[in-house]
């Protein structure tokens, strides 16, 4: 059985003030997300935007509890990261 773990971050950047300044974070967070956990990461929404993002997190695997653990991890990792910007972190499990 295939499991689609997926781990939705929302954040607000308060202190960008313009799109490169919020790459910068952005770019910072899946980095580090996608080194530490083998995990693929993408900006999903608000492109266009300064100071937000939602950022996806997936992995897929066969052990459904595990999946949940290691975006559990990713939550908790991001916010480490970017204390001051995280605005709420949501996981599916498909």
């Amino acid at each position: 059985m295939i499991v689609i773990a997926l781990l939705t971050l929302d954040i607000h950047i308060p202190h960008a003030q313009s799109l490169k300044d919020k790459r910068m974070i952005v770019r910072s967070l899946k980095d580090r997300l996608q080194a530490k956990f083998n995990v693929s990461v993408s900006e999903v929404d608000h492109q266009d935007l300064w100071q937000r993002a939602e950022i996806g997190v997936v992995i897929v695997g066969s052990d459904e509890k595990f999946l949940q653990k290691v975006l559990e991890e990713a939550s908790a990792e991001a916010e480490r990261i970017a204390p001051d910007c995280m605005i709420q972190s949501n996981i599916e499990i498909v």
